[in-house]
This record gives structure tokens, C-alpha cells and sequence, in this order.
């Protein structure tokens, strides 16, 4: 028997050596092609890129996977113990493989069932990272061997991080970082018990518990990782149920931009990140972008445009509900379909119920809940006649016609927009404008763009006019004009025609005009550009040459490439508004050249700089200890394309139209502020550019199909009180500063209309600014005064040059 024994023994020995070979060769072939667990220690997974204001607002995120990397050492330990607790409690004490759950795993295979659990946290972090989600026996093999070497190469803290930031939450978001933003718009820190269970519920199948398709499955997970937590010690039975007492709470963090008002310069900024660096770049890079945007002015910059916008529009009628629905069931199922302006909250949209002589009653549009689904409240507003008086005259087969009562203007099932009057009841209605434009401020020493205005409303159209659109900027180009003939010897005393004028280039003919069609003989270049006369302007740009003019448009950026055809002189050809305020901070900074930037800097997401946009160098800033040495200073290095005291000379010029001229609505501010009026051709297009010593302002209106704004439609009138609105309120607080006479300049009296010095004590005189050198006339001359009729000759046009030509009546006003 002992020896029948000792043979079964040898048998059974030798068999269980065979197929102890036989797995260790079926593990060794499994393992020859393993992948190299080393390249965990250079782990750069896709990491979302945020763009921040000038204040740390966050503006926008742009990412493919919803991830921000979270050391370990920022997760709390609840974090970490809900994760452990619901996914691989021995964690911390297993060499990487949970033998227990194999083998639970492995008889449930061998009934049939099949391929799932044993996976510990490790044995995840190496099918997540360096194997496929293919459901075989020869995954778990390589997935335990991986295991074992990760272990061995790599500590526990490391292993968790890794797997805190590559796993998938659903919602788009990755890594417990992500996530948190996504489901409670927190940070991990700020998680509650129930909210760090509900994130480590999620792994296992996200979509399976989504929290709101499948609420009572997800709190039900979530409830079972709070008694796992309270199981193994994390936290107390009294704090377990009080946690699952409470309902989900997810909240979920939209996508996109976040700053209010800041669509377009988010957009803006993600289209010269795409430019700079790339896509993948900004949608994995993890990039940390510090823009220039300054909230508070950007909020006046909107209100300001908007409402100009709005008072052109409204008193030229009322076009018309948005759509119109069916209320004879519930009324706000289909309301709800219509789609909102999303970025002007103060409007609502509404049914009209009911339509009387006295007004309306609307159903406003219900509210979306969490989950998308529409509020169940049901609210009713009035509007009285009175606050809708701008749609009594309504557009009707494109013709205005004056209507007797509201109900000649609605019915009910019209959905129109309506907005809450300010501290009374009732709505009053509304209606997004037809007409349009753009706005930008800038700081003129540094280029950095503080506010941007791309249009009324981004969910309207996304279209950015400050940055995209390309317009006639019409007499706001002038001062380029002056601005040259000032730094070739001309001086704001010289004196030229100012009468009519006829321009024959090859078979063209072209007559421009004043803006009142009338012509003041003789007067002083400050005269002509105070009143924006356009027969000066053609005058002074055919004295001194086109060539001249373009190369100065060139060197102030206004375009690259000027045609040096006479109409240009007036504007006619395109630009934007960011290229003008661009050229307009030339003159605010004293003649220097000067680089717009939306953004201050790129950090990557190691915290390296890798880009800064203010180049200005400073020695001394890096003194490591004081040697009485002089305080440090910032060295402006950039271009110097205008004399400094020519654009002095300009801007004094420029502040006559403002206190004298077209713009003198804005002299109502009682501050030092230069600007120039712009009127195109027709009125299609409105300007005005401004600035004080430390801030440049331009904005134009217009229809995106460029039609007449209306006879009398001046850049004095419609674009001007958009201007003195915003200076209204970013300049409140804000002590008055003075524009600088640059040392070397004199100041002589001069007589208005002649140009020449005045006496003492004579009426009609000015203090006027001249170079070294220079001074007023000692006798009377006048540019253009022995003209016939103004003929200049040329080259045969091209078609571009004829185009000019055609709108060149343009620089109106």
C-alpha cells in the first residue's frame, strides 16, 4: 500500500510539474511580445487646455478628453478611500494580483460564464495603459504579469495616480479631476462622502449610471461604496447615512466658454492657438493661457454696443415674431424647441396667449432642469402697449406700417423675445437687430486687447465683426493722411482749398464731395480734419503723393498692401476694427509701433512659459541684492514709425473734432480724448475711433450685407454715443490725464482761418503745436488755389483701383 501510495505520489508529481511547464511556457510565449511598462514613467496623457482673463476668470476649456493631471497628493483621502472601497480595498497590500478574485473570477469561467472581475487597481492601470479591453484568458495572463512588474517598478501612490487620471467617467471626462468639474463643477478637494462614492460608483460602467437616465440605479451604486467605505473603516456608520441620504446632486459644468460676454475673444484665442501651435495642441497640450481680457470692461464694451445697436433698430419697426407654434395643448413643449439667444440673458422668449388693444399676455419659456428637460412651472407675463410703442410701426412685405393696436402686430402663437422692466412688473418686447458691428479697446502702450465685441450676440452669429469683417473704414482712415503730410513738412496751420475738384485717371471720372455737398474755400488741415472734409483730404493726398500715403497706411498696419490709387485717400478700401485700433494706438503711443495680442502668455502644462507677448526688456529686474544702483526700468524697444511730436501734432487735431467738430457729442465726458468720425459711402458703414493717453477705443455699425444705414446716418451720430457710453463708465474714478507735449514742441497762437500767427488778444485764434524749426506762415498760401478744376491724369485703372474709385465718395463724415 505505501508503495501503490509513493506511485500515485510520483505520478501525480511528475503531472503536476508537466503542467506547471506547460503554463510557465504557455506564460513565457504570452509574455515575449509584453509592452515596455517603462513607458508609465513618461506618462503625457490628453490634458484639456484653459483659458483664463486677465483676472484668472476661466473663460473657456477646450479638450478632446475632459482631463486636468491631479497629483496624488491633492487627492484627499476620502477620494482615495471611496475608489479603494469600491474597486481594490487590499491595495495597498497585494503585490499586484488579487488571488482571491482570480480565482472567484476563474470558476466563473469554467462554469461558462464570463471573462470578468479579479482585477485589482494595478491590473487596470495595465490593460487602461498598455493592452486592449479584449475579453480572453491570454489578457488576464498578460494583464497579471504586467501587473507584477509595474508593481515592482513603480510605487503604490504612483500606481493610484496613474489610475485616478486615465480613467473614463462618462460625460466626456477623464481622470477624478475632470470629473469632478463635469458632475459637480468642484474641484476634488471640495468633494463630498457622497460625491466621491458617486465618482468611484462610475468606472465600473458610467453609462450605467447615468445620473439622470438611470437616478435610482446610480444612487443605489453609490449607496453600496458608501457601506463598502464605512465597511473597511473610512468612515463613520452615522456619517455613511447621512451621506446616502442625499440625493445625487449633479450638477453638470457646460462646455465650452464660461465667462460671461467673452464668446468671441474665447473663440478668438482659440483660433490663434490652433494658428501657433496646432489642434492637438489645444485640445490635448493641457496649455494654461492667460489672456488680456479685462471682464468688467468687457461687460460695459457689450452693454454699450448692444444698446446702439438696439436703438438704431428699433426706430426703424418691428419685423415680426421669431416663429409661431401651436398652443392648444401645452404651449411650453414646443416654446421649449425654440432656440434662445444664450448669451443675453436678460431676454426671455415668449408665447403670445392672448393679443388686445392694451397688450399682451405671454407665456414665457420654461426653464431647463439639470437633466435637460424642461422646468414644469409654468409662468404668464403681460406686456402693455406702452412697452412695446416701437412695434406700432411694423414691417409688413417689407414696407413700415403704423398699426392701431398690438393685436394688428401679434396673435397668440407668435413667439417673440421679451425682456423684465426694471424693478416694475410686466415685459417689455424685444427684437434681435438686423444691423450689426464690431468694438475693440486697447491699451496703446502694450497692444493688449481689454475688450472685444464681435457682433450683438455670439449665439446669434458667431461671425467676430471686430476681427473677421472687412469694411470701408471712410473718414476715420484720414488721420493716416494728415498724419503723413505732418511728418513730411506740412503743419496743422497749412492752409489748403477746400473746393470742388474733379479726378480723371484713364476713362474714370470722379468728383467727391463734402459730406453737406458745400465747400469752405481756404482752410487750416486742423479745419479740414475737425469738420472731415473730404476735398481737403483729396487735395493734401494729391500734393504729397499716393505713394506716400499707401506707405504710411503700410507702416501703421492698416493694410498690407495699399493700391495707391487717390479714392483711397477716403477710405474706401477694407480693413478691420482690430487693424484700427491698432493703427490708432500708433498716435496714443507716442509714434511707436505697437503688436496686438489677445493673449499674455502660454504656460504648458509643466507651468513653462512658452510664450509672453510684452517683449519690453529690463536689465536691473534681475538684481539679486540693492548696490544703490538707479530702480529698475522697462526698456521699450519697439519701432519708432512716427515722429513722436507728428503724432502729438495729430492727436491735438484729433481733440478739435471731438471738443469742435463731428464728434462733439463726446466732448460731453469733459476729458482730454481724441477720435475721428467715419461715414462710408451711402451710410452703409458708421465709425469712430478714440482714445485718451491710455486707452484706444474703435467700433464701426453696419449690416453684415452692406446697405445703407439711412440718409443721415453719420459716424457723429450712431457710432460716436456707442463710444462716449463705454468712456462713460470704464473712465468712472479714473482722474483726468492730459495728453503730453513732448519736450522741444511750441505752442504759438495762430489764427483759425488764415493759419497764421495771430496778435495778441485777436479773435478766433488757437494754440497750435509746431516742430523745431517750424511755425505759421509768414504770408498767405494756399495748397490747390491755382487749380483748374482739379485734373489729375494717371495710368489706366486696374480693377481693384476702379472698385475705389466707384465707393471713394466714402470718407464722408
Amino acid at each position: 500500500m505505501i508503495r501503490l501510495i509513493g506511485y500515485f505520489f510520483g505520478i501525480g508529481t511528475m503531472l503536476a510539474l508537466l503542467v506547471a511547464g506547460g503554463i510557465a511556457v504557455y506564460v513565457g510565449n504570452l509574455t515575449k511580445g509584453l509592452p515596455d511598462y517603462e513607458v508609465l514613467a513618461s506618462y503625457e496623457p490628453p490634458v484639456t487646455t484653459r483659458v483664463h482673463a486677465s483676472d484668472g476668470a476661466l473663460m473657456g476649456e477646450f479638450a478632446r478628453e475632459r482631463r486636468l493631471y491631479l497629483p496624488i497628493q491633492a487627492v484627499p483621502d476620502r477620494v482615495k478611500a471611496a475608489f479603494l472601497s469600491a474597486e481594490d480595498k487590499n491595495f495597498y497590500s497585494h503585490p499586484g494580483v488579487d488571488f482571491e478574485g482570480i480565482i472567484r473570477a476563474a470558476v466563473v469561467y469554467l462554469r461558462g460564464g464570463p471573462m470578468t472581475g479579479g482585477s485589482t487597481i494595478t491590473q487596470q492601470v495595465a490593460k487602461n495603459f498598455l493592452l486592449t479591453n479584449e475579453r480572453s484568458l491570454e489578457r488576464k495572463v498578460k494583464e497579471a504579469v504586467l501587473s507584477f512588474r509595474i508593481e515592482q517598478a513603480y510605487s503604490k501612490d504612483r500606481i493610484l495616480e496613474l489610475y485616478l487620471n486615465e480613467i473614463f467617467f462618462g460625460l466626456g471626462s477623464y481622470g477624478i479631476a475632470g470629473a469632478a468639474l463635469t458632475y459637480f463643477d468642484k474641484s476634488v478637494s471640495e468633494l463630498t462622502v457622497a460625491e466621491a462614492a458617486y465618482m468611484a460608483a462610475l468606472p465600473k460602467g458610467p453609462s450605467n449610471y447615468h445620473p439622470f437616465k438611470y437616478t435610482d440605479r446610480a444612487t443605489e451604486r453609490r449607496n453600496w461604496v458608501i457601506d463598502q467605505m464605512v465597511a473597511n473603516g473610512y468612515v463613520s456608520r452615522e456619517e455613511g447615512d447621512k451621506s446616502k441620504a442625499e440625493p445625487l446632486g449633479v450638477t453638470p459644468r457646460r462646455g465650452g466658454t464660461y465667462l460671461f460676454a467673452g464668446e468671441y475673444f474665447t473663440e478668438e484665442v482659440r483660433r490663434e492657438i490652433i494658428a501657433r501651435y496646432g489642434e492637438d495642441a489645444l485640445y490635448e497640450g493641457g496649455l494654461s493661457v492667460r489672456t488680456t481680457l479685462d471682464p468688467k470692461m468687457q461687460l460695459v464694451a457689450r452693454k454699450a454696443m448692444q444698446n446702439g445697436l438696439l436703438k438704431y433698430d428699433m426706430l426703424r419697426g418691428y419685423r415680426g415674431p421669431v416663429t409661431t407654434i401651436d398652443i392648444s395643448g401645452d404651449w411650453a413643449v414646443p416654446l421649449g424647441e425654440v432656440k434662445n439667444l444664450d448669451d443675453v440673458p436678460e431676454w426671455r422668449l415668449a408665447v403670445v396667449l392672448e393679443s388686445s388693444d392694451a397688450g399682451l399676455t405671454v407665456g414665457l419659456q420654461p426653464k431647463r432642469k439639470a437633466s435637460g428637460a424642461l422646468d414644469d412651472k409654468r409662468e404668464q407675463a403681460t406686456v402693455a402697449k406702452e412697452d412695446m410703442s416701437f412695434a406700432m410701426r411694423h414691417v409688413v412685405d417689407g414696407k413700415r406700417v403704423k398699426a392701431d393696436s398690438p393685436a394688428d402686430v401679434l396673435k397668440p402663437g407668435d413667439v417673440v423675445f421679451v425682456e423684465k422692466k426694471e424693478g416694475e412688473d410686466g415685459y417689455m418686447l424685444r427684437q434681435p437687430p438686423e444691423v450689426s458691428g464690431g468694438m475693440v479697446a486697447m491699451d496703446p502702450h502694450t497692444g493688449r486687447v481689454l475688450a472685444m465685441v464681435g457682433g450683438f450676440s455670439y449665439s446669434q452669429s458667431e461671425f467676430n465683426r471686430a476681427t473677421q469683417a472687412m469694411r470701408q473704414p471712410g473718414s476715420s482712415f484720414k488721420p493716416f493722411v494728415y498724419a503723413a503730410a505732418l511728418d513730411n513738412g506740412y503743419t496743422p496751420a497749412s492752409v489748403i482749398m477746400d473746393g470742388p475738384i474733379t479726378i480723371r485717371i484713364g476713362n474714370e471720372v470722379w468728383s467727391p464731395k463734402n459730406y453737406d455737398s458745400k465747400a469752405a474755400g481756404p482752410s487750416t488741415l486742423r479745419a479740414g480734419i475737425e469738420r472731415s472734409r473730404n476735398l481737403m483730404t483729396v487735395r493734401l493726398a494729391n500734393d504729397m503723393g499716393m505713394k506716400l500715403v499707401a506707405e504710411y497706411a503700410e507702416r501703421f498696419g492698416v493694410y498690407d498692401k495699399m493700391p495707391p490709387h487717390i479714392a483711397m485717400s477716403l477710405g474706401s478700401g477694407e480693413t478691420t476694427v482690430m487693424r484700427m485700433v491698432s493703427a490708432y494706438s500708433v498716435m496714443a503711443n507716442g509714434g511707436r509701433q505697437i503688436k496686438p495680442s489677445l493673449i499674455d502668455r502660454i504656460q504648458d502644462r509643466y507651468g513653462k512659459t512658452v510664450f509672453k507677448h510684452d517683449e519690453r526688456g529690463c536689465e536691473s529686474c534681475v538684481a539679486e541684492e540693492w548696490a544703490e544702483q538707479a530702480e529698475p526700468e522697462l526698456i521699450d524697444n519697439a519701432e519708432q514709425v512716427l515722429d513722436p511730436m507728428t503724432a502729438y501734432q495729430i492727436t491735438s487735431m484729433m481733440e478739435g473734432v471731438v471738443t469742435r467738430g463731428t464728434a462733439v457729442t463726446v466732448s460731453e465726458l469733459g476729458r482730454p480724448i481724441a477720435g475721428k468720425t467715419g461715414t462710408t459711402n451711402d451710410e452703409k458703414d458708421t465709425w469712430f475711433m478714440g482714445y485718451t493717453p491710455n486707452l484706444v477705443v474703435g467700433l464701426y455699425m453696419g449690416f453684415d450685407q452692406p446697405k445703407t444705414l439711412g440718409k443721415g446716418s453719420t459716424g457723429g451720430g450712431l457710432a460716436a454715443p456707442i463710444f462716449k457710453e463705454f468712456m462713460a463708465e470704464v473712465l468712472k474714478g479714473v482722474p483726468p490725464t492730459e495728453f503730453q507735449v513732448p519736450e522741444g514742441m511750441k505752442l504759438i497762437a495762430i489764427n483759425r482761418k488764415t493759419g497764421m500767427q495771430a496778435g495778441e488778444g485777436e479773435p478766433g485764434t488757437i494754440m497750435e503745436a509746431f516742430k523745431p524749426g517750424t511755425g505759421p506762415a509768414d504770408s498767405y498760401w494756399v495748397i490747390g488755389m491755382g487749380e483748374d478744376g482739379g485734373s489729375i491724369t494717371g495710368e489706366a485703372l486696374s480693377p481693384q483701383a476702379s472698385k475705389a474709385i466707384q465707393t471713394g465718395g466714402g470718407g464722408l463724415y
